[in-house]
């Protein structure tokens, strides 16, 4: 079950990245994504991933929140 739902985080983070261009909703879904992942990271016990798609959840929502 962790492992699907660090897939569907990946899974989110591509999708929405490559749309970021058509719509600023799919910035703020790349935010949620990355904050999956950093769900995910804290589950396996992993602390630098975490970090690192913790900080990227804060840079998309911030560049969401400019975009909208």
């Amino acid at each position: 079950m962790i492992e699907a739902l660090g897939l569907a985080a990946v899974l989110i983070m591509v999708s929405s990245y490559a749309l970021e261009e058509k719509h600023p909703v799919f910035v703020l879904i790349f935010a949620a994504g990355c904050a999956m992942a950093a769900a995910y990271a804290w589950l396996i016990g992993s602390i630098p991933f975490l970090l690192a798609e913790g900080i990227w959840t804060l840079i998309a929502f911030k560049r969401w929140l400019r975009v909208r």
